[in-house]
């Protein structure tokens, strides 16, 4: 029994790292589980809210006296100022301001991912408790002080050991105390009391938006627990959701399996806690051995410009002990023309001399001394120069250089996987460029990879390249794909790049063409000759004839279809709509229902016919929850407008979205579904059943001006990117 409880306190003690927050750093405290799924204590998210608030007041921000918080490693706010925002704006955490006419939305960046997290009307009230965590972590807590009891909560000083907490009251109680407050006959004896604990949780989790209602579902796009009310007009009416039990099954599924696959990989994993051992210690070996390396160039350097510096030295000393002696002999002359001091005051002897033949035997090379000396005076002109401009030392240049001085480059540029030029269709055309654009590699490996649990992540699959684009064509559906890349010259190979990861297509592309024979109205509608891009001119005619129109005029839809149809499988294919175009419909119909729109004849002059407006069997308005043999959406002027639905807001802003670059229409035959995406990034925009017991054709609509063309399919032979794209 003793091993046992070992075992499970070295087994708590091994997740601490799990249960730390990633703002105070501290074990969590009442977590919070914030829309990007990450947790974060209640405290830290309050003082993290008040730090965003702080900053939009400038008077407040303005001043540098905040405290620190004990829990934060960032600064927080003062008593004082919290008081002074509150009497501001009179701000409440749940995002309004009390003195607004509109709510305010709080933002923040999470402290696990760093994204931006906007906590909406709602604010903190609209957060869950993560209740899981919270009883982990006082777990943790219990098996970390082990033989810390926890006292009484009722007890008069000093508190008695409790020996049980009641889960209703959230209060531990003694044996005396429980028996006390606990009467035997009473409401409160019925409470559910369970051992001593600090953690006390609700017995019903409630919806935070709804407080009177608990969660019974579970919304799949917000991985989150939500109401019925949330589901029937809230923020999830659009969105799919599945029960708790379903969900809780299909989670705890998924979440065993993966444990179970960790577990059998635990041989995999020590070995490669081994090779990181060894490459940590090889790392440290590298390092040292780079340290003494930069260190050697750097000695050699300091012992060139000391060389230098002494050679420079030596020629400037030189120079200024020649300039000093030239200057010395010439002050030396200059003073023997003083009185009584040398050339002078020899003269001066010399004139002393009464023997004429003896004085004219000096005086004559005497007096050509003292002419000289004169002239001198006249056209003074010092011996040698003061300046040293000649030795002035420029290292202007060898300090620019110096200041470039860095790691050697292996002489391959890093590539960069563009996301623009790179597409996801039938096939998948990854393309890369150099964006310095000095040292191109003369190859490179592609390196791509399926992102999925139950898959080897380490694994990734290689293919050499010659050119800096590669379509790959074995990739699966409906699933998510990494890439990297790096180059090489030669031996010499560049880091990879940057990944980057891509969506494939919910299913296989489905080919085809438009029909120019089935319902093609050759007179508003214009067809290429490869028949994949139709353009509508039917408001042509009639501006020819303007002049001649004086009451109201209405022009018809004209359809088009694919030229094969559909009776088995998933399918999917994506077109472009021109963004000059009025209206265009886009999405599957039946054969039959084709046909009847296509021969019966139709009253197109009434201002009140609408040939998809609900006036016969297929109106989305009035049959929302019945399955119809087709289903269109409308596209037009740059908007995609999303059709009614009973089970969401039918207003007109959160019906009309921004009109996609690329269009995707998914039809799963056989469950009789069908979705519209916006393709370039593989997001579902909307889906609807469709009823699906005939042969169903891609079908289309145009009124007024505007433009469809189909999506080409990825070939390699003409999607070679040149080199210096």
């Amino acid at each position: 029994m003793e091993g046992d409880c070992a075992e499970s306190l070295v087994t708590i003690k091994n997740i601490e790292r799990e249960l730390i927050c990633p703002a105070c750093k501290e074990l969590f405290t009442h977590p919070l589980i914030l829309p990007c799924q990450h947790s974060i204590c209640h405290k830290c998210v309050k003082e993290l809210l008040l730090l965003t608030l702080d900053d939009s007041f400038n008077d407040v921000a303005s001043e540098s006296s905040c405290h620190s918080s004990p829990r934060l490693r960032v600064q927080s706010p003062s008593m004082d100022k919290i008081d002074r925002i509150n009497r501001a704006g009179m701000i409440n955490y749940s995002g309004w301001k009390r003195n607004s006419l509109t709510p305010r939305t709080t933002t923040f960046p999470c402290p696990g991912c760093e994204h931006d997290i906007d906590l909406g009307e709602r604010g903190i009230n609209g957060l869950f408790r993560n209740f899981t965590l919270e009883t982990i972590v006082e777990r943790y807590r219990q098996a970390a002080r082990a033989a810390t009891a926890i006292m009484c909560d009722l007890c008069k000083p000093p508190p008695q050991e409790s020996t049980k907490s009641c889960m209703d009251c959230s209060a531990s109680y003694c044996n005396e105390c429980f028996k006390i407050y606990h009467p035997w006959g009473t409401v409160k004896a019925q409470h559910e009391y369970v051992g001593p604990t600090t953690n006390f949780r609700p017995k019903i989790l409630m919806c935070p938006e709804h407080e009177m209602e608990r969660v019974n579902m579970y919304c799949e796009l917000c991985r989150r627990p939500v109401c019925h009310l949330c589901k029937l007009g809230g923020n999830h009416s659009n969105h799919r959701v599945t029960t708790i039990s379903s969900a809780y099954k299909t989670l705890k599924e998924k979440l065993s399996k993966d444990i179970d696959y960790l577990i059998g990989k635990e041989s995999q994993v020590k070995s490669q806690i081994s090779e990181l051992n060894l490459l940590m210690k090889e790392t440290e070996c590298n390092g040292e051995r780079a340290k003494e390396e930069a260190t050697s160039h750097f000695d050699k350097l300091f012992e060139v410009l000391e060389e230098k510096k002494s050679s420079i030295i030596k020629a400037i000393d030189v120079s200024k002990k020649l300039r000093l002696d030239k200057f010395q002999t010439q002050m030396e002359e200059y003073q023997g023309l003083l009185e009584n001091n040398g050339l002078v005051g020899y003269a001066q002897e010399v004139l002393k001399e009464t023997d004429q033949s003896c004085f004219v035997q000096t005086a004559k090379q005497l007096h050509l001394r003292i002419q000289k000396a004169t002239e001198s005076l006249k056209t003074f002109r010092p011996a040698a120069q003061t300046s040293f401009e000649d030795y002035v030392v420029d290292a202007s240049k060898q300090e620019e250089l110096l200041g470039e001085l860095a790691f050697f480059s292996n002489g391959v540029d890093i590539p960069e996987i563009n996301e623009e030029q790179s597409k996801i269709y039938n096939k998948a055309l990854i393309c890369w460029h150099h964006p310095e654009k000095k040292n191109k590699a003369d190859s490179y490996i592609l390196e791509y990879r399926k992102i999925s649990r139950e898959e080897e992540m380490l694994t990734w699959n290689e293919i050499e390249v010659h050119s800096t684009n590669k379509v790959i064509s074995d990739l699966e559906s409906n699933s998510s794909y990494a890439f990297r890349v790096r180059g090489y010259k030669g031996s010499v190979c560049s880091p990879c790049s940057k990944e980057v990861i891509f969506h494939t297509t919910p299913a296989p592309v489905f080919s085809f063409l438009f029909d120019e024979k089935c319902g093609y109205n050759n007179e508003h509608l214009l067809l290429n000759l490869k028949r994949d891009r139709v353009d509508s001119r039917a408001g042509f005619s009639l501006l020819l004839a303007a002049e001649r129109i004086q009451v109201g005029c209405y022009t018809s839809l004209d359809y088009i279809i694919g030229d094969t149809g559909i009776t088995k499988g998933k399918h999917f294919w994506a077109l472009r709509v021109e963004p000059y175009s009025y209206m265009v419909k886009v999405g599957v119909a039946s054969n039959d229902k084709l046909q009847e729109w296509l021969h019966n004849p139709r009253d197109i002059s009434s201002p009140r016919y609408e040939q998809d407006s609900g006036h016969d069997s297929g109106s989305e308005d009035t049959c929302f929850d019945s399955a119809q043999p087709f289903t269109l959406v409308t596209v037009g002027m740059k908007k995609f407008f999303v059709p009614k639905s009973p089970t969401s807001s039918n207003e007109p802003e959160n019906r009309v979205l921004p009109m996609p670059t690329c269009i995707g229409i998914f039809l799963d035959y056989d469950k009789g579904k069908v979705g519209f995406y916006d393709a370039d990034h593989m997001k579902c925009l909307y889906e609807r059943q469709v009823d699906c017991s005939g042969t169903m054709y891609p079908a289309f609509a145009l009124m007024g001006s505007g433009g469809i063309q189909l999506e080409e399919p990825i070939a390699a032979k003409y999607l070679e990117y040149q080199n210096d794209m």
